[in-house]
């Protein structure tokens, strides 16, 4: 117990390591937070497109794009995307880690998002399609107002779960120097030259986080199952 006590003591009290922890843990939910919006928000706009090229063969050149994109980013590690965007594409300025980390993070998010929102949307009858037409709708108004809707429904499951994973493979920011919860912990077990305490807390931690966000998730979908009764 003493022993217990002192390895305690020299991982989190002592020099006040663990603010390792907690300004880590800060980094994390960060920047998941931020590239989930950039996930989104690039998703929705990549899978509106090649779903309307599928739908109406229209938007020929911003599809090809599209596909260039989630070739690329589904094709290569998110580590490997992540050392490209910091060394590469920032590798002349001085910029924030922790920005470079969202913008790479949300990129690859934005692919993945992009396939599961269209996935959605082709899910949805076409006669869903006629029936906006026959109200008066254009196409647009047809995908806003009546389509839209019905695939952010039956997606938003498969959504939380893509930010499950998200979050975690945020962990592999440290690679670029970036102090994230991983990193922190990993900071303090090179200072104590003992790992087990240090990064067994960063999976705990971890492990909360995902056990609430799927807790989230699994109320989510049961509450879309009643709503459909």
């Amino acid at each position: 117990m003493d022993n217990f006590k002192l390895r305690f003591y020299n991982n989190f009290i002592a020099d006040e390591r663990w603010r390792y922890i907690v300004n880590g843990l800060s980094v994390t939910i960060r920047v998941t937070f931020f590239a989930a919006l950039i996930g989104i928000a690039i998703g929705f706009v990549v899978a509106i497109i090649r779903s309307t090229y599928d739908k109406t063969g229209h938007l020929k050149v911003p599809n090809f794009l599209c596909e260039i994109y989630l070739t690329l980013i589904r094709g290569t590690p998110v580590v490997v995307q992540l050392l490209i965007i910091y060394f590469i594409v920032f590798g002349t300025v001085k910029i924030d880690k922790a920005f470079v980390a969202i913008v790479a993070f949300g990129l690859n998010s934005g692919a993945y998002v992009a396939e599961i929102v269209r996935s959605g949307i082709m899910s949805i009858d076409d006669g869903q399609f006629e029936a906006g037409r026959s109200l008066g709708f254009n196409y647009v108004q047809t995908m806003v107002y009546i389509i839209t809707p019905q695939a952010f429904k039956n997606i938003l499951p498969a959504l939380a779960n893509e930010f499950i994973v998200l979050l975690k493979e945020t962990s592999v920011a440290g690679y670029i120097a970036l102090q994230d919860l991983t990193k922190g912990g990993d900071i303090i077990r090179g200072r104590t030259f003992d790992a087990f305490m240090p990064l067994l807390t960063v999976a705990i931690i971890y492990l909360v986080m995902v056990m609430g966000m799927t807790a989230g998730v699994t109320r989510l979908e049961r509450r879309l199952r009643n709503s459909d009764h």
